[in-house]
C-alpha cells in the first residue's frame, strides 16, 4: 500500500483530501504546516508528498526546498495544490523541483490521476535505475550497502593456506569478496621466480579487471592462510556496473588506485635501494595485519621484488638497528617514523 503525505493548514481540506485517498487504498498520513510535514516526511517516508502552498510556520516552498536538502527524501514525487493560478507562482515551484501542481479548487478523479501518474513514472525510474531482476533495488546514496548487497546471501568457498583460487589464463565467471583471511596475487616466471602482483585482505574484492575488461587472469591467487570468499556471479556484477552509478565510481576509483600502485611497485623495484624497498614493503602491508607481519620471507621478497637471502639480510639489518621486532618468524615494527623517512 502506498503512503501518500498531505500537508494543509486547511482542517477541513485535509480531512477531504485524507478521505479521498484512503477510500482509493492508500495509506495517509497529515500534517498542517511544512515544519511539521518535514518531519514526518523524514519519520514516514512516504511514496508521495501533496502539499499546500501558503501555510504558517513553513510554507510550501520551504518545506519543499528542505526536502530538496535530504538525501533519504529529495527524490519523493512532490505535488503542489494552490489557490493562486499565475504563471510565475507556478514556474516557481516546477524550478524548485514540484513534479506537478493543482489548483483549487480541484475535482477528485484529477488529485487521484495526478497522484497515480507520479507513482507510476517515480516506479518507472527504479526499474531503469534498478533494473528488472532478482537483484532488486540498489540504494545509490549508501556505498556500504551496495557493497554488503553484492556480497550477501551468497556461495562461501574456503580455501586451506596456500590453496590456489584461480590460475593465470582462465576466464573469469564470477567477482571475489574477501570475507575472511588474506589472498596474494602472482605470477611466475621461467625459472619460477614469483612477483607478488597484490595483497588483499578482508573486505576487499578481488580480481575484478578482468572481468571489466572482458580478459583472462593475467596471474593466479592463492591462499596466504586460511581464507573464505564470497562469489559473486558475473551476470549480477556486471548487472550492478550497468544500474548502478555509484558502483561504477566506486569500482573506477579502485582500478584507478590498481594502476596508481602497480606504478608505483615497478618504479621502485628499478630504482630504489634494497633498504628502501624492503621498507617500503614492510610499511605498505603493516595495515593488513593488527599486530605483526606473519608473512613468509618468500612472499615478502616476491613483493618487494628481491631475492629471499637479500630479504632475509635486511630484516636482520632492521632488527639490529631496532626498526623492527621478529618472534618465531613475525615481524612487529617498532619505530615506523624512520621506516618511513627511509622511504620518503
Amino acid at each position: 500500500m502506498k503512503k501518500i503525505l498531505i500537508i494543509d493548514d486547511n482542517p477541513e481540506i485535509l480531512e477531504n483530501i485524507a478521505e479521498i485517498l484512503e477510500l482509493a487504498n492508500y495509506k495517509v498520513c497529515t500534517a498542517e504546516n511544512g515544519k511539521t510535514g518535514f518531519g514526518m516526511a523524514v519519520r514516514e517516508l512516504p511514496d508521495l508528498i501533496v502539499c499546500d502552498v501558503v501555510m504558517p510556520v513553513l510554507d510550501g516552498y520551504g518545506m519543499l526546498h528542505l526536502l530538496k536538502t535530504n538525501s533519504t527524501i529529495r527524490n519523493t514525487p512532490f505535488i503542489f495544490l494552490t489557490a493562486k493560478t499565475d504563471r510565475a507562482e507556478m514556474r516557481k515551484g516546477m524550478e524548485l523541483g514540484a513534479d506537478d501542481y493543482i489548483t483549487k479548487p480541484f475535482e477528485e478523479t484529477e488529485l487521484l490521476n495526478a497522484i497515480q501518474c507520479r507513482l507510476k513514472k517515480a516506479d518507472m525510474v527504479k526499474e531503469d535505475t534498478c533494473g528488472e531482476s532478482a537483484l532488486g533495488c540498489i540504494p545509490e546514496d549508501n556505498e556500504k550497502e551496495i557493497f554488503h548487497f553484492l556480497a550477501e546471501n551468497r556461495d562461501v568457498n574456503i580455501y586451506k593456506k596456500k590453496q590456489l583460487i584461480y590460475s593465470e589464463g582462465n576466464r573469469p565467471s564470477r567477482l571475489f569478496y574477501i570475507l575472511k583471511g588474506k589472498v596474494k596475487t602472482f605470477r611466475t616466471n621461467d625459472d619460477g621466480k614469483q612477483l607478488i602482483t597484490g595483497l588483499y585482505n578482508e573486505g576487499d574484492f578481488l580480481r575484478y579487471v578482468p572481468l571489466m575488461e572482458g580478459t583472462v587472469y593475467k596471474d593466479m591467487a592463492e591462499a596466504i592462510e586460511q581464507a573464505e570468499l564470497v562469489t559473486i556471479p558475473k551476470d549480477d556484477f556486471e548487472q550492478l556496473m550497468s544500474t548502478s552509478r555509484l558502483t561504477v565510481k566506486k569500482f573506477t576509483a579502485l582500478l584507478a588506485q590498481n594502476i596508481s600502485h602497480k606504478e608505483q611497485q615497478l618504479v621502485g623495484m628499478a630504482y630504489n635501494s634494497l633498504r628502501k624497498k624492503v621498507a617500503e614493503t614492510l610499511i605498505g602491508i603493516n595495515s593488513m595485519y593488527k599486530a605483526s607481519i606473519n608473512l613468509s620471507r618468500q612472499n615478502l621478497a616476491a613483493l618487494a621484488g628481491t631475492a629471499t637471502e637479500s630479504m632475509i639480510r635486511t630484516l636482520n639489518e632492521f632488527k639490529n638497528e631496532s626498526l623492527i621486532d621478529i618472534n618465531d618468524g613475525s615481524i612487529t615494527i617498532v619505530n615506523e617514523k624512520k621506516l618511513e623517512n627511509m622511504v620518503n
